[in-house]
């Protein structure tokens, strides 16, 4: 059966049908519009878009895969302000010939990525299209806290990261290569391609712990820190000595012969959090100091030579 079997409404009342709602929604699917509780009374807004062959492949990725990556990419954004993912809304396009098993499995992979939060699938909007175009947007709570923004990182502070770096870029590099997965190690590169774990508590730990700035590694860490030294008007400096490399990333490089830091400092879409401490915090072993903040400009990998680096949708 495919989606255009069952038409525009029985593949809404599918999806819906699929999607349970959690305490703090006071209105799900089903009118015009959600209704979620918002108990700081500030929420804080992310939105992300995947297009089938530049985010994601179908015979690479299976909807279960996609559902969980589209979520957690925006979910990842949520908690890299420091605040705690309340829900989601989905736009779809998706093709007439499009299996509902696909869409089944896409909705649950939504709906499973959610659940590792506490938050809830409300809403959305759905039409016809040639490939699958997703539309997320993730909203959260602050729970009280201060937004942690990319401009507050100040010289004499420390950077850390907490979360997988560059396994996403080695399970896109192998199955580019179409390398034989042969192990359990390669297996789990691949696994962080299609389905990134973000580690979503560390968003308000850091928080609470006094992060001055913060960020969803989507784009590569050097890129992606970039950003926080233009917004911030200052230098950040990574010790590539200082960074632990995965096996997942180890075994991939030895099989394609690559460099794994490179992976690790240009890779993204692993939906780490990099984020700017003082330097007298002690961090949680769920932290990793690879950094420090200096007067200056740009981002600085000692003894490495670093072009452009990470992810842009325009080259």
């Amino acid at each position: 059966m495919t989606v255009g079997d069952l038409g525009e409404f029985g593949v809404v009342n599918r999806i819906a049908g699929r999607l349970p709602q959690g305490e703090g929604v006071m209105l799900g699917p089903g009118d015009d519009a959600a209704v979620v509780a918002a108990p700081d009374a500030r929420v804080v807004v992310s939105t992300d878009l995947l297009v089938e062959r530049r985010h994601f492949r179908l015979d690479w990725s299976s909807g279960y895969d996609v559902g969980r990556k589209a979520a957690a990419q925006n979910l990842a954004d949520v908690a890299a302000m420091g605040a705690v993912p309340t829900s989601i809304v989905v736009g779809l396009g998706i093709p007439a010939e499009l299996p509902v098993a696909w869409l089944d499995a896409l909705t649950d992979g939504f709906r499973e990525e959610c659940a590792e939060v506490g938050a809830s699938v409300v809403g959305g909007d759905i039409t016809r299209s040639d490939l699958v175009v997703i539309g997320v947007t993730a909203l959260g709570d602050l729970g009280g806290r201060a937004p942690v923004k990319r401009s507050g990182a100040r010289p004499g502070q420390v950077v850390a990261v907490a979360g997988r770096l560059g396994h996403a870029a080695a399970g896109w590099a192998l199955l580019e290569a179409g390398a034989v997965i042969g192990s359990a190690a390669l297996e789990e590169a691949v696994t962080a391609h299609r389905r990134p774990s973000p580690p979503y508590q560390e968003g308000p730990r850091a928080a609470g712990l006094g992060a001055s700035a913060m960020l969803d590694v989507s784009d590569g860490l050097v890129q992606d820190l970039g950003h926080v030294a233009a917004a911030s008007g200052v230098r950040v400096e990574l010790d590539p000595e200082a960074f632990t490399v995965g096996e997942p990333v180890v075994a991939a490089a030895k099989e394609l012969g690559s460099d794994p830091l490179e992976w690790v400092l240009t890779g993204g879409e692993d939906h780490a959090l990099a984020a700017v401490f003082p330097p007298d915090v002690r961090l949680p072993p769920s932290w990793q100091v690879v950094g420090r903040v200096v007067e200056g400009e740009g981002v600085l990998v000692y003894g490495r030579e670093m072009g452009r680096g990470g992810w842009d949708h325009f080259r």
